[in-house]
């Protein structure tokens, strides 16, 4: 049974940091691109970050400078560092693992980037 279990979401002031986790069981982990998505209500979930099995990195522009997608293969896990956050960061962030015609996704973490 593939899982992805995300962790790391909160509340944070404008300005401040946050450090998402997705930890994923039941798949080959090292051969899967893995990305980060987020979705706000009455919007499309949109490509925030995105790591190929190769190493290979792309932002969205609203991120770039600010988020750092990276990953650990031996704990099969992926992580985006979030820093200087605002409140347009605000959103359910999902993790979500590509091969061939594989994906899965996992159940959101919230953040919220309020004074």
């Amino acid at each position: 049974q593939v899982q992805l279990v995300e962790s790391g979401g909160g509340l944070v002031q404008p300005g401040g940091s946050l450090r998402l986790s997705c930890a994923a069981s039941g798949i080959a982990f090292s051969a899967y691109a893995m990305n980060w998505y987020r979705q706000t209500p009455g919007k499309e979930r949109e490509l925030v970050a995105g790591l190929t099995s190769g190493g290979i990195t792309n932002y969205a522009d609203s991120v770039k400078g600010r988020f750092t997608i990276s990953r650990d293969n031996a704990k099969n896990s992926v992580y985006l560092q979030m820093n200087d956050l605002k409140p347009e960061d605000t959103a359910v962030y999902y993790c979500n693992a590509i091969f061939w015609r594989y994906t899965y996704w996992g159940q959101g973490t919230q953040v919220t980037v309020s004074s």
